[in-house]
């Protein structure tokens, strides 16, 4: 890898999918006739392939087992095209797994988790991807591992710009004495509760929520509030854009393809008004489409859906 071409880093889990989906009434202890779809999630991984679709040079370190599952990821980087040259792959382990069985109205009556794996990337294995950590124009992680994060934060925040996606408001809670190293966060509403403490209930609240982030040093601060838009806020700027309703077919993958949005802006130099475009857009490529990741995703279709979006600005 060249590193005099600007890169960004995503740091964090690959999961597989694997859900199935009955056609007959679901009854427990029996076969049901139904459909098993396989798919390739993570948070991390979703936003580094969402980098990748866009051009963004996309750096990619996670963890694999060596079974086929971890074979499959590793190809779906070679031919989207973000590197994961830099993973740690447990040859004697399972890759993260997730199955789960929904019944003929769409809802889990079972699912086993298997992420044993992801325990096994310890503070050393961060310390050998010290160059590669710091050479990045900006690192991409979420709320996953708070040891490890905090480990990563308090070696390297000095040296590159981390981005924050807390995945949930219980990691959130977990990892808010760390807010202080990140250059941007991108929580939605109730990862912001439990980020600042207090209820957001007005556009005053945001406000004062973004303040707060900023106080303590954060440069850029994105708070999604679902079909309302995004409320942004830097030590210059501030708004809120949302967009007219459009058909929702699913809605996993949104926020992935949100932060990659920002990714994208930061590493074109794009305003920030214009960088919120661009992930807001992403986001709506990603909702209307039945995957979670919209195969479709490319710069010149983001650019397309950014002319076609009916744009509310406040």
């Amino acid at each position: 890898m060249c590193n005099n071409s600007p890169y960004i880093l995503v740091l964090g889990a690959s999961i597989v999918d694997i859900i199935g989906f009955s056609k007959k009434p679901y009854h427990g202890r029996d076969s049901i006739p139904g459909s098993i779809k396989i798919s390739l999630g993570g948070v991390c991984r979703n936003i580094a392939e969402n980098l990748a679709r866009v051009n963004v040079k996309t750096e990619f370190i996670s963890i694999i087992g060596g079974d086929s599952n971890g074979k499959q990821i590793l190809e779906n980087s070679r031919e989207i095209g973000y590197s994961m040259e830099h993973s740690l792959i447990l040859k004697e382990e399972c890759t993260p797994t997730y199955m789960a069985i929904l019944n003929e109205e769409g809802e889990m009556e079972a699912a086993i988790v298997d992420m044993e794996s992801l325990n096994k990337m310890e503070t050393s294995f961060i310390a050998s991807k010290a160059a590669i950590i710091e050479n990045a124009e900006y690192i991409i992680v979420d709320a996953d591992n708070p040891k490890l994060l905090e480990y990563l934060l308090i070696n390297f925040s000095h040296k590159t710009r981390f981005i924050l996606d807390p995945v949930s408001a219980t990691k959130a809670e977990k990892i808010k004495h760390l807010i202080k190293y990140f250059h941007t966060i991108k929580p939605n509403r109730i990862e912001t509760e439990a980020l600042c403490g207090f209820k957001i209930e007005s556009y005053k609240d945001l406000k004062k929520a973004a303040d707060f982030f900023l106080s303590l040093g954060v440069k850029n601060v994105f708070i999604s509030l679902d079909s309302e838009g995004i409320y942004y806020k830097t030590s210059t700027e501030e708004g809120k854009i949302g967009i007219e309703a459009v058909k929702v077919k699913n809605v996993t993958g949104a926020g992935d393809a949100f932060v990659a949005g920002v990714g994208y802006g930061y590493m074109n130099n794009l305003s920030i008004r214009d960088t919120v475009k661009h992930a807001i857009a992403m986001s709506i490529i990603t909702i209307t489409n039945e995957n979670t990741i919209n195969s479709n995703m490319s710069e010149e279709y983001v650019k397309e859906a950014i002319e076609k979006i009916n744009w509310i600005e406040e």
